[in-house]
């Protein structure tokens, strides 16, 4: 028999504490005499007929009626869950003089709990309960007190969505129990797996590859889904979802939902199964060349966005890709998401199919003219026209024209006399500069301009200006070597030669002049393609002296000479 005078001494001893920290203690001596006690002897049935802040009066059908804490029937919202008139079973744990029975609903489900786990056969026993909550490593089951089953144990396959175990009503084996200490560890995995393991091999004796088969989702991952085909599992990949986009599976996909697929591949020997839903249905691009010829206009939405290029979706598992490279007839689109945004409904152009590679391209710049068709009508070559410097780089400068349209001045083309390396030496990005067009080249979209061209090359008049035997001066410019540089006018230099600074034979042409120096001397060629023109001091001075001297013999009654004259007899004597 139950010691109730050692049960009541306990009670009393800790009943500053709450009852679930009395229960430990109270199982230790339930347990010593569980043997001996008549079930009975310790639970009664009772029918509530008063409830109170404090307390809840239960008729037990004894003389007194039974008093119960009300904390006992408290929910977690702290809300009463018992009403006048429900039956409830109780422990009756002292007889109070004054108040009647002192019973415990509590206790009472405590001790119905284990007598429940010993039925169920202790260890390795079956036992039925509810997932109410998470902890950690795993989850809290009632069964009548709380027990724990690991995360392990919950499933075959756990799904990443533990919120979806909690509320599940279901079978339990009992894996672990200690009485003394509360603990009882359950496995619900280990039901499943019995059960499936019962009807798997019949499962696997039906199923053939291209067999359409029913299934239930059991687990949802990132790559895809596991469907239960009974015993069995197969794995539904994202990729064999749908004929469309799928992002997620879990988007299309939930735990406990029914669906039909195809077997695509059946390994007996390992039980490993490939299934397939898009399979089951009609494949849309066996229409793609009658629905969508090339050439038409059709609309879709933007589904995805890479760096080359926009995705898309024409219709339900139909997509087309608009390269970056289609998208703008002017700007140079470096990234799609620069024109377009994921959700965006377009109108775009069917350039191409690839059947082999279920792939089409779409044209967005297609949709409207190519202004590069009216550019060569519009400005053809030698067009003047004026706009803004828009880039620069260090082979030219880009300059707007029109909306989305730039020409290119190369480097080359921006000054007949001066060696510019770079734009910027000389212009400003957002200027605004006068070129002519140079060339259209329509197929590849580019416009030469020059600015140089709006003036005459001034190498054109040097042969007029400069003829052999003039006589010129200029300003030093440079000293090399093998002669002097003399700048005569802007952009337009003629070359002295060591050989032609003097009679007297100099050694250096930095001891005959300094940059900056005015000279003077005779043309003694021009060569307007090599832009090169040859002066010469020495002739000069030799031309003059016959000059002078024509000019005495003249005076004695001789015929004389002009200096042009002179200057060539003296090229010729020189030269030879």
């Amino acid at each position: 028999m139950v010691d109730f005078k050692r049960l009541d001494a306990v009670e009393e001893e800790h009943e500053d504490l709450d009852i679930d920290q009395q229960s430990s203690e109270f199982a230790e001596l339930y347990t010593e005499s569980l043997k001996e006690r008549p079930e009975r002897d310790k639970i009664i049935e009772g029918t509530v007929v008063r409830v109170d802040q404090d307390t809840v009066l239960v008729d037990i059908g004894l003389k007194s009626e039974g008093h119960v804490p009300t904390s006992e029937f408290r929910d977690a919202n702290g809300e009463v869950s018992v009403q006048i008139g429900d039956k409830i079973r109780v422990l009756m744990t002292r007889e109070d003089g004054k108040k009647g029975y002192v019973l415990s609903k509590k206790k009472a489900d405590y001790l119905a709990a284990w007598d429940k786990i010993g039925d169920a056969g202790q260890e390795g026993g079956i036992i039925e309960g509810t997932i109410t909550g998470k902890v950690n490593g795993g989850f809290t089951v009632d069964i009548g007190v709380q027990a724990f089953l690991p995360s392990s144990q919950v499933d075959i396959r756990p799904s990443s969505d533990s919120d979806s175990y909690i509320g599940l009503k279901g079978r339990f084996k009992v894996i672990k129990i200690n009485q003394r200490r509360d603990n009882i560890v359950l496995s619900r995995r280990a039901i499943l797996e019995e059960e499936r393991a019962s009807i798997r091999d019949i499962t696997l004796e039906k199923l053939e590859e291209g067999q359409i088969v029913e299934g239930t989702i059991k687990n949802v991952t990132d790559y895809g889904a596991f469907v239960d085909l009974g015993g069995v599992d197969g794995l539904l990949h994202v990729s064999d979802l749908s004929w469309g986009r799928v992002g997620k599976p879990a988007d299309v996909l939930k735990p406990g939902q029914q669906v039909t697929a195809k077997i695509l591949k059946f390994d007996r020997a390992k039980g490993k199964i490939s299934l397939g839903i898009k399979q089951t249905l009609t494949d849309p691009w066996l229409e793609v060349a009658t629905k969508f010829p090339v050439g038409n206009r059709v609309r879709g939405r933007v589904v995805s966005l890479m760096e080359y290029g926009a995705f898309v979706e024409l219709e339900a598992g139909i997509e087309g890709l608009i390269h970056v490279s289609e998208m703008s007839w002017t700007k140079r689109v470096r990234r799609a998401a620069d024109i377009l945004n994921v959700g965006d409904e377009v109108e775009t152009v069917i350039l191409g199919i690839d059947m082999a590679n279920r792939k089409i391209s779409l044209g967005l710049k297609q949709v409207s003219d190519n202004p590069w068709s009216t550019i060569a009508d519009k400005y053809p070559a030698g067009t003047k026209i004026e706009g803004q410097i828009k880039n620069m780089t260090d082979f030219g400068m880009f300059i707007g024209i029109e909306d989305g349209i730039d020409g290119l001045v190369h480097v080359s083309d921006m000054s007949w006399t001066k060696r510019i390396k770079h734009p910027g030496d000389v212009y400003e990005k957002g200027h605004l500069v006068q070129a002519v067009v140079l060339k259209v080249d329509v197929e590849n979209e580019r416009l030469s301009l020059g600015i140089k061209q709006l003036e005459p090359d001034p190498w054109s008049l040097a042969p007029g200006k400069y003829r052999t035997g003039a006589l010129v001066t200029g300003k030093v410019t440079s000293l090399t070597d093998f002669g002097v540089f003399v700048e005569l006018e802007e952009g337009i230099e003629g070359l002295i030669h060591v050989s032609e600074l003097s009679r007297e034979k100099v050694a250096s042409a930095k001891e005959f002049a300094a940059i900056g120096d005015n000279l003077e001397a005779v043309v003694l060629s021009c060569d307007p393609k090599e832009r090169r023109i040859s002066l010469s001091i020495k002739s000069m001075h030799v031309a003059v002296e016959k000059a002078e001297f024509e000019q005495y013999m003249g005076s004695q009654g001789e015929a004389t000479s002009t200096f042009g004259d002179l200057l060539k007899g003296t090229n010729t004597r020189t030269n030879n």
